[in-house]
């Protein structure tokens, strides 16, 4: 292990040598992920990313990239750009990057089924801001806003997010 690796526990996420709360996906860790089932998927996955709303806050990081207005997600497991990051006008299911709510003012992409996704695996797990405390994620792992922004600073490109197998149920 790397002192650059996250490693989901019971506690929380360890990582930097604290233990930040969160909250996981609303069907648990899983070692066989599904599109919808909710779950936070078993594995090392590298963080390849970091997207922030401008608008909203400070760029985190040199290597931040922002959120504009027409940015989305696919999550269309039919269409050739599922689990990809796309732009507007865009005729496929999707999810709006740029939320009326903070839940996306900044996220942590990892590489979980990316950058050629298998259809049905799962589309995106995020890193982002929680609803509230204790509530479930579909499948990502969520923080509080001040906890978000203390860890983002921290990450690089050689940091991992490490989801034991021994979470899953």
């Amino acid at each position: 292990m790397s002192p650059f690796d996250m490693v989901l526990t019971p506690r929380g996420l360890r990582f930097r040598g604290h233990y930040w709360p969160c909250t996981i996906g609303r069907g648990g860790v899983s070692k066989r992920k599904k599109e919808g089932d909710g779950a936070t998927p078993c594995g090392t996955h590298r963080i390849v990313g970091m997207l922030y709303r401008p608008d909203r806050m400070a760029r985190p990081t040199n290597w931040a990239l922002p959120i504009g207005p027409g940015d989305l997600w696919s999550d269309d497991m039919t269409h050739e750009d599922y689990n990809m990051m796309v732009r507007a006008p865009y005729a496929h299911s999707h999810e709006v990057l740029r939320r009326a709510d903070p839940l996306y003012d900044l996220v942590l992409l990892t590489d979980w089924n990316w950058p050629y996704a298998v259809k049905g695996r799962g589309s995106a797990i995020f890193l982002h801001q929680q609803r509230r405390p204790g509530f479930p994620t579909e499948g990502c792992i969520a923080f509080s806003r001040e906890n978000l922004h203390r860890i983002a600073p921290l990450i690089t490109l050689q940091t991992r997010l490490i989801v034991p197998e021994a979470l899953a149920g």
